[in-house]
């Protein structure tokens, strides 16, 4: 028997992706014209206005939506052929754990349903690393919805998936929790062969956890500008307070139209 391959970081380019929804006097385009390649082994950050079109190019690179025009190729392939393997894994805003099962529960569930054998010590490690240890046999309605939100985190991590999409995952809790699990949870997935897409809405946010932001514009959404992100890693606590971060932040600001004196720059 041959051995089993080795993992490697997937490339995923988008050359062309279009996306307009259908509807009344000729529908909503949402994307026009994106050109990206993510960085394999990287974790890349998009950053625009509310309703750019985001989430749309996020949900078509998990081969959630198909784009109306363009194509997504992870490896060569249609990203079904990872999602067929359990090699992605989504996080959205909304935690969609399922009401009858704990967190212990739904945590592992990622793992039998991408085949994998059980794992109760990395579930266990996972759960206390989002801070739920303690709830490991509450239900979703026990919980908060940061807690929740958390709880579809670590199932999202448990697999170590070669792409994780991660759409404002923690849109949901509070802003100390948000600082730490920015700090504790990138180097989990960083020490696996693993490809991360981050939309947010927080500049500080995306400066801190990207190896590069990506800026578009108003709908339909373009690529703007990118923006490398050169700072050391692992990143820390320290980072937020050097002039390179602030710099940084400012940048992407500029390039959104942000107000400086306006725009809270805590993660």
């Amino acid at each position: 028997m041959s051995p089993p391959a080795e993992r490697t970081a997937p490339q995923v380019a988008c050359a062309g992706v279009t996306k307009t929804f259908d509807g009344r006097g000729g529908g909503v385009q949402a994307l026009a014209g994106i050109d990206l390649v993510l960085r394999p082994g990287g974790l890349t950050a998009l950053v625009g206005p509310s309703g750019c079109g985001k989430s749309t190019l996020l949900r078509i690179i998990a081969g959630l939506e198909q784009p109306s025009g363009g194509s997504v190729l992870v490896d060569g392939a249609a990203p079904g052929a990872l999602r067929a393997r359990g090699e992605i894994a989504v996080a959205f805003q909304d935690a969609s754990l399922l009401p009858w099962r704990t967190v212990e529960a739904n945590v592992a569930l990622a793992l039998r349903l991408a085949r994998r054998p059980s794992a109760p010590e990395k579930v266990a490690r996972l759960i206390r690393t989002v801070g739920l240890e303690g709830f490991e046999s509450a239900r979703p309605a026990q919980l908060s919805g940061g807690m929740r939100q958390r709880a579809a985190i670590a199932r999202c991590l448990v697999t170590e998936p070669r792409l994780l999409l991660l759409d404002e995952p923690f849109g949901a809790v509070d802003e100390l929790t948000r600082r730490r699990l920015n700090l504790e949870l990138p180097p989990i997935w960083q020490g696996s062969p693993t490809t991360a897409l981050l939309v947010t809405h927080s500049i500080p946010e995306a400066v801190l956890l990207a190896d590069e932001v990506i800026v578009m514009s108003a709908r339909p959404g373009r690529i703007a500008a990118r923006v490398s992100v050169d700072i050391e890693r692992p990143r820390r606590a320290r980072h937020l307070h050097t002039a390179e971060f602030h710099a940084l932040v400012d940048q992407v600001g500029d390039l959104l139209g942000v107000d400086r004196d306006t725009e809270p720059v805590a993660v």
